[in-house]
């Protein structure tokens, strides 16, 4: 009777069902999440186990994707770029090509500004799609048409590139989220512990306010710069 019994309990179990796999992730997802998390953690608080634990898989399943944390920041980067179609571009379409070109590092400047560290995500990456060639190739046909040679349009974009990558880096250090100050950068108490030096005392709100007038001032004077160095021109 027992073996029986036995048979029939066994027969009226039901089989353990399976538990759901997590959905399959592909390098998009992964980016996107990164991004998204960029905010909360930082740069340096952003890891492939971080993202993993976010999207509740196991490290292993993204390192199919990305073996490297400079990997993953690739393709951010590559998706900071996309975003940069969306953002308008507040120039007139008859502009000539030095405030296309100014409008261009202005849009750079706010995609990189809408993440925490954006721009230190941003320097030194390398894209993983061929798709910002269409911008390259428009930005080009502008320059080489206003008189550039192509190789000197390349390097003037690379010049404004590098100044719009280090004044956000700095910017970001002081405001790392519109809104935010960080601890340190108060005008005023450096002004009052720099006393001593008195001219140095008198630049603190040069330094650490008004990022939008002294990003403008500082294109400027790098067009003006171009202008005279690659075209021949007179300053305008």
């Amino acid at each position: 009777m027992s073996s029986v019994s036995e048979r029939k309990d066994q027969g009226s179990r039901r089989p353990a069902r399976k538990k759901a796999s997590p959905p399959r992730l592909d390098r998009t997802q992964v980016a996107e999440t990164g991004l998204r998390m960029l905010n909360e953690t930082g740069l340096e608080g952003l890891s492939l186990r971080r993202i993993a634990k976010e999207l509740d898989v196991q490290a292993p399943a993204l390192y199919w994707h990305f073996d490297s944390k400079q990997a993953l920041l690739d393709e951010m980067a590559t998706l900071m770029t996309r975003e940069m179609r969306h953002l308008e571009y507040r120039v007139a379409q008859d502009a000539g090509w030095d405030e296309w070109f100014a409008e261009s590092l202005r849009v750079l400047r706010r995609a990189l500004l809408r993440y925490r560290d954006g721009a230190k995500v941003f320097s030194g990456t390398r894209m993983t799609t061929t798709e910002h060639g269409a911008g390259q190739e428009l930005y080009l046909r502008m320059m080489t048409q206003a008189g550039f040679t192509v190789n000197a349009a390349a390097r003037a974009f690379f010049t404004a590139f590098s100044y719009t990558i280090g004044f956000v880096i700095e910017e970001q250090a002081v405001q790392p989220l519109p809104g935010e100050r960080a601890e340190g950068y108060d005008p005023a108490e450096r002004a009052e512990r720099m006393a001593a030096f008195p001219l140095a005392a008198q630049i603190s709100a040069d330094l650490f306010t008004d990022y939008d007038a002294r990003f403008d001032e500082g294109l400027r004077a790098v067009i003006e710069g171009l202008r005279a160095t690659v075209l021949g021109e007179p300053p305008g």
